[in-house]
């Protein structure tokens, strides 16, 4: 059931001011042509395109008729993104749309300087190397960042420590290629609790269950997730193995809690893919990458899985439960 809004901090306002919800004026007679570079498969990617396509048909745009859209997968195969990049930027389209992992916009980057690069829920995108500044960002990339910094993960930090106040191992169960600033923050916010962290990488799906059975062999009382794509896909396999083995975990998005992890709070995802669309419609109306500020997102969302709460028998503070947007029970 749905809760109040819950509105967030707003993080870093003046260089990350949202863009109008939709462009002035229609797209021209003529056709659109532009790319996406994901690296899930196509099936995971299906629910992701489809927000950004619903945001372009908003704005006028419609595939088949003014739109062409040219779509490759890297289905986690990251050796394969280089090539898939080169492809991509040979069918010359006048912006490309680059999934989460800031490893697909760093191999679009390689490939091309002149076509616009528009990421989508990078976590750390100044960190990563693909941006000057949010700002400013410069260069042929802009877009949309998933966080505004260490404050997100040092406030994921604090829910786990009101849903479950003895603990002192937490583990960071991260994405290949999602190292980047925030690992670093997160020590220091884990520190200022008494925490001890240990970072579990995941570079593939089979890394998953081997990552939880060194959670569970270290006597880990909480896990929060960095991950991309392919912790998305494979939400329900990680939110299995935590009610398996008893450890309750947080991440960004509210897919992983309807999934079945204990508790999610960060921006919607689906919205920041529909949200990209301004982002494409600017450029294909002329507008420079590099004079669009990167957006941050200023609304989160704490969803709580009352279920998974009462399979890992751990009772949630009723004042957490009245801060929640949504309760899945």
């Amino acid at each position: 059931m749905r809760r109040r809004e819950f509105i967030g901090w707003l993080a870093g306002a003046a260089v990350a001011a949202p863009l109008a919800v939709a462009a002035e004026g229609q797209p021209s007679g003529r056709m659109y042509r532009i790319g996406y570079l994901l690296e899930a498969a196509e099936p995971e990617s299906a629910s992701l395109m489809r927000a950004l396509e619903e945001g372009l048909r908003e704005l006028g745009y419609r595939e088949g008729s003014n739109l062409v859209i040219e779509r490759h997968f890297a289905a986690f195969q990251y050796d394969r993104l280089p090539d898939l990049a080169a492809e991509l930027v040979q069918l010359k389209p006048e912006v490309i749309v680059a999934s989460s992992n800031p490893s697909v916009a760093a191999a679009l980057k390689q490939a091309t300087t002149a076509i616009p690069i528009v990421i989508v829920a990078v976590t750390d995108p100044v960190g990563a190397g693909l941006v000057t500044n949010l700002a400013r960002p410069g260069d042929n990339i802009t877009g949309l960042t998933v966080s505004t910094g260490p404050e997100l993960r040092a406030k994921q930090l604090e829910i786990l420590n009101e849903i479950v106040p003895k603990l002192s191992r937490v583990a960071i169960l991260r994405q290949w290629g999602l190292a980047g600033a925030e690992s670093a923050a997160l020590e220091p916010a884990a520190r200022k609790l008494g925490w001890t962290i240990q970072f579990m990488d995941v570079r593939g799906p089979s890394d998953i269950e081997g990552a939880f059975a060194t959670m569970t062999r270290n006597r880990t009382d909480a896990f929060l997730i960095l991950g991309g794509g392919l912790t998305y896909t494979f939400r329900e396999q990680i939110a299995n193995l935590a009610i398996q083995d008893r450890l309750p975990g947080i991440h960004l998005n509210r897919e992983y809690a309807q999934a079945g992890l204990l508790v999610t709070y960060g921006p919607n995802l689906v919205v920041l893919w529909q949200r990209a669309a301004t982002y494409v419609d600017k450029i294909l109306k002329g507008a420079k990458p590099g004079d669009l500020p990167v957006e941050q997102p200023t609304q989160f969302e704490l969803v709580i899985n009352l279920k998974t709460a009462k399979a890992l028998a751990i009772e949630i503070p009723p004042l957490l439960l009245a801060r929640a947007d949504e309760v899945i029970e």
